[in-house]
């Protein structure tokens, strides 16, 4: 069985998080062009933070980490990798990985040429690392560094068996809608709070004109957050993780209940951008600027996903908080859900200067660093909110810092990454299956709950 984060989580606290989220979010309009200019002006240079860690010299030593970042993510990362070796003297290089980040780095392991340090997005994927014998015990100062800056949540799903492997750098808030305002403007749309609400709301967008959704097909894990969801709100939250501990079957009332939820929107051929066939066929980096291309006339007037999408909105001419905006999660059941997601720092060659990067990214400089690029979150409580480039990201972190251990992690994140993580096999390919034939839920139920039995059987 796939470990329980020992985090204590309740239902009260994700709505209470829920509705600070949705308090916040009202303020989107706020993002003034300050803002915009701010989180657009250095990003040549490597942003100066004032020093709160305190790193060895490390002249001559080089160190690779490996991340499946790509695009402006890594472009940013870059920068505070930079500033590390301008604080250090250490030369580090990134390493391009590949998803399952698990089988890339087997490949680099059996080669003799593991990357010193990996970021891995799953839980499931520190476990497995450590069980393979691969992952490295942090060290004093980096646990020192991780205790006085996260939550006991945030620091528990680093663990396995108790041991700190991980440090969660990266963060997502992965319960966030977006919106082209001038098409909700244009069909006299509102911001939904419920889930019929949702419906309402598209239908008044497709009836001006405008197809309300892209969802990100081709891509597996935006439909596995899509049902999370919808299966966090509606089955609750002792349900959520009992499925993400395969407690319950995939054949559960509850998860159908939510396959039928999920089916009045992917079920719906002209509520998607280009039908179930065109969905298929769209990326996420696609789904998100396919919303805010075309000015009132894009191809969509949503997308579902993350604060992350922001770095491809960035991609367009929309601004964020005036062209581009945001509402949480619409609530199905009793409460909005808030679903969580992150990817952590993990040592693979033990050394001076690999505990050194992983200290140093567990701690606020190296986050403010990229808090003031956009497009990034963290959950280091220490990271001024003032760092974040516009009100709707300042406001996105501040939920989530306000959160503390009341959260609850990506469930397919938590999950075998042979289920959870991987492309074309497991939770990506059955929902695919399903966003391809939304009326056979029965049929969705079978094929997630036998590669789930056969995933969580095998622990890979």
């Amino acid at each position: 069985m796939h470990r329980k984060s020992s985090t204590v989580r309740t239902s009260r606290a994700v709505t209470a998080l829920a509705a600070l989220l949705a308090g916040a979010l009202a303020l989107t309009a706020c993002s003034s062009g300050d803002n915009d200019k701010k989180s657009n002006g250095d990003n040549s240079e490597p942003s100066q933070t004032g020093s709160t860690v305190s790193l060895p010299k490390l002249n001559g030593a080089s160190l690779e980490i490996a991340a499946v970042w790509t695009g402006q993510e890594q472009k940013n990362f870059k920068q505070v990798l930079a500033e590390f070796t301008r604080r250090t003297g250490a030369k580090v290089t990134f390493v391009p990985a590949q998803d399952p980040i698990i089988n890339f780095l087997g490949s680099k392991i059996a080669g003799g040429q593991p990357p010193d340090v990996a970021m891995l997005p799953q839980p499931g994927a520190i476990k497995q690392a450590v069980q393979r014998k691969w992952a490295k015990p942090l060290g004093p100062e980096a646990v020192k560094e991780l205790q006085k800056n996260y939550a006991q949540g945030w620091q528990d799903i680093g663990k396995v068996d108790g041991k700190q492997y991980g440090v969660y750098y990266k963060a997502a808030n992965k319960s966030l809608i977006w919106y082209n305002a001038k098409v909700f403007a244009n069909a006299g749309a509102k911001e939904p709070k419920t889930w019929k609400d949702l419906l309402t709301t598209s239908q008044a967008v497709y009836d001006s004109g405008v197809t309300p959704f892209s969802v990100a097909g081709a891509d597996g894990w935006p439909l596995t957050d899509w049902f999370e969801n919808i299966y966090l709100s509606q089955a609750g939250p002792q349900k959520y993780d009992e499925l993400a501990q395969h407690k319950i079957k995939w054949t559960d009332p509850s998860v159908k209940q939510a396959l039928t939820t999920l089916a009045q929107i992917w079920g719906k051929k002209d509520y998607l951008a280009g039908g179930q066939n065109g969905a298929l066929q769209t990326e996420f980096p696609a789904s998100v600027t396919q919303t805010f291309n075309g000015g009132d006339q894009p191809k969509s007037a949503m997308v579902y996903e993350g604060d992350f999408a922001q770095v491809n909105i960035g991609e367009t001419k929309a601004k964020i908080g005036t062209d581009a905006k945001v509402f949480p999660f619409p609530a199905v059941g009793s409460s909005a859900p808030v679903v969580s997601g992150g990817d952590a720092a993990v040592i693979l060659k033990d050394s001076k200067a690999a505990q050194a990067l992983v200290t140093f990214l567990a701690s606020p400089d190296a986050a403010t660093i990229q808090a003031k690029l956009g497009g990034y979150l963290s959950p280091n409580k220490n990271v001024q909110i003032s760092a974040y480039p516009n009100a709707v990201q300042q406001k996105i972190a501040k939920a989530l810092i306000a959160s503390g251990d009341d959260f609850r992690f990506d469930m397919s994140d938590q999950a075998p990454q042979a289920f959870g993580g991987t492309p074309g096999k497991g939770e990506w390919k059955d929902l695919q299956d399903f966003l391809k034939n939304p009326k056979d839920v029965a049929g969705a139920q079978a094929k997630l709950e036998k590669d789930a039995a056969a995933a969580y059987g095998s622990g890979s």
